[in-house]
C-alpha cells in the first residue's frame, strides 16, 4: 500500500528526495514557493498544494527540507504552516540542516500542538537521494524515529538514531566538520600532484584501498583535476555549517583550529564569487579565487 507524504522545500536536495519517493511508490503532495521547481515534481507524478498547510492535510508524513532555521519555523508553525492542516499526531521529518537548540525548540512546539517531529539531516546529496543510499542521522523519540525511518526506507539506505531532538544535527555538523576539511585536503593535494607534474586524476586509483582512500578521494579529486564544478552542494551553504560548528563549538568549550580555518577558506571563496558553485571549486583558492565563475 503506497504511503501518502507531504514534501514542504523543493530545491536541488528536495527535489531529489520527492523524486526519488514518487519512484518508489509513494504518493506525494508538494509545496514551494518555487513554482518551477513544483511543477518538475508534478511532471513525475506528485500533486501541487497552495500552502504548506493544504500538503499536509491528508499526510503520514511531513518532509521539510529548507535552507535555514527560521525557514522551518515559518514553514511549520507560520501562517498556513503544516501545524494549520496537519491531523492530530502527524510526524515531520526535518531533513534540513539547522542549528540543534533550534531544533529542540522547534520539536518542544510541535509536540505542544499534538505533532511528533524528527530531525533527519542527511548525508550523500541529491546523486544518493536517486538511488535510494543517503546516510541519515536521526533525532527524537525511539517511535517516532522508528516511523520516520519506515518513511524513508526507500530514500536511505543508512539510518541511525543518535538520541533525542536535536542528536541528528548535531551529527550532521560533525560530518559537515569532516566534509569541509575534507574538501580542501582533497584540492590541496589535486594542485599539489598537478605543480609536481603527476596525472591528479590517477591518484585515486594508486591510493584505493589504503589509509589515504576515502569517498571525498575517489570523487572529488578527478573533478577537481578537471574543474568540473557540476553543482551537488554549495560552497555558500558549507559556509553556513561550519558557522553552525563554531556556535556549538563556543557552546561546548571545544577548540577547532582547523575548521576555523576552513571557515574562513569558504568564505573568502564566497566574497570571491564561488558561493553557489559546486565544492569541487574550492580547487579556485589555490588559484587564487580572484573572480567568480563566468566573470
Amino acid at each position: 500500500m503506497s504511503q501518502s507524504v507531504a514534501l514542504i522545500g523543493a530545491g536541488a536536495m528536495g527535489g531529489a528526495i520527492g523524486a526519488r519517493l514518487l519512484e518508489t511508490g509513494s504518493r506525494l503532495t508538494v509545496f514551494d514557493l518555487d513554482a518551477e521547481k513544483v511543477a518538475a515534481l508534478v511532471s513525475q507524478g506528485a500533486t501541487a498544494a497552495n500552502s504548506a498547510a493544504n500538503a499536509a492535510k491528508d499526510a503520514k508524513a511531513v518532509i521539510t527540507s529548507l535552507n535555514a532555521s527560521k525557514i522551518v519555523e515559518i514553514a511549520a508553525f507560520g501562517p498556513d504552516g503544516i501545524s494549520d492542516g496537519a491531523a492530530p499526531g502527524t510526524l515531520i521529518i526535518d531533513m534540513s540542516s539547522i542549528d540543534p537548540e533550534d531544533t529542540r525548540r522547534l520539536a518542544a512546539m510541535a509536540s505542544d500542538k499534538g505533532l511528533a517531529w524528527v530531525d533527519s539531516p542527511l548525508s550523500g546529496g541529491a546523486p544518493k537521494a536517486a538511488i535510494g543510499q543517503l546516510t541519515l542521522m536521526m533525532g527524537g523519540a525511539a517511535s517516532d524515529v522508528e516511523r520516520a525511518q519506515d518513511v524513508l526506507k526507500d530514500v536511505a539506505s543508512n539510518m541511525t538514531h543518535m538520541g533525542p531532538a536535536g542528536a541528528g544535527q548535531t551529527t550532521k555538523i560533525i560530518n559537515q566538520v569532516l566534509c569541509g576539511l575534507g574538501f580542501l585536503a582533497v584540492a590541496e593535494a589535486t594542485q599539489l600532484a598537478q605543480d609536481a607534474g603527476v596525472d591528479a586524476e590517477k591518484i585515486p586509483v594508486a591510493l584505493k584501498g589504503g589509509r589515504a582512500d576515502s569517498a571525498l578521494l575517489q570523487e572529488y579529486m578527478p573533478r577537481m583535476a578537471n574543474k568540473d564544478y557540476r553543482r551537488t552542494g554549495r560552497i555558500d551553504n558549507m559556509v553556513k555549517d561550519l558557522n553552525m560548528a563554531a556556535e556549538l563549538s563556543r557552546a561546548t568549550g571545544t577548540s577547532m583550529p582547523m575548521t576555523a580555518l576552513c571557515a574562513e577558506i569558504h568564505r573568502m571563496l564566497t566574497a570571491a564569487g564561488f558561493g553557489g558553485e559546486d565544492q569541487a571549486a574550492v580547487m579556485e583558492f589555490f588559484n587564487g579565487a580572484k573572480r567568480g565563475p563566468g566573470q
